[in-house]
């Protein structure tokens, strides 16, 4: 079952993200890449059911990659100030 302290794998599929991305990987694909890992987090480490499991991890991979995508976003238009 999907606790509150789960959330914390955000930042944790964020920053294997940006390790993917100094390797070379094109920002286009982030989102996909943080969709897979979360569907991996969901599966493998948050539940037992792989149903669960899959709805959790969509949850989380969607959840980190719109948290990369507004953070970047942000400090874009504060640059262009």
């Amino acid at each position: 079952m999907f606790e509150i302290y789960d959330v914390a794998i955000i930042p944790l599929i964020l920053g294997i993200v940006e390790l993917f991305k100094r390797g070379g990987l094109s920002d286009k694909y982030s989102p996909f890449i943080a969709v897979i890992f979360g569907l991996l987090f969901g599966i493998f480490y948050v539940s037992a059911d792989v149903k669960e499991g899959i709805v959790v991890g969509l949850m989380l991979g969607l959840s980190a990659s719109g948290l990369y995508s507004s953070t970047k976003n942000l400090f874009e238009k504060g640059d262009k100030k």
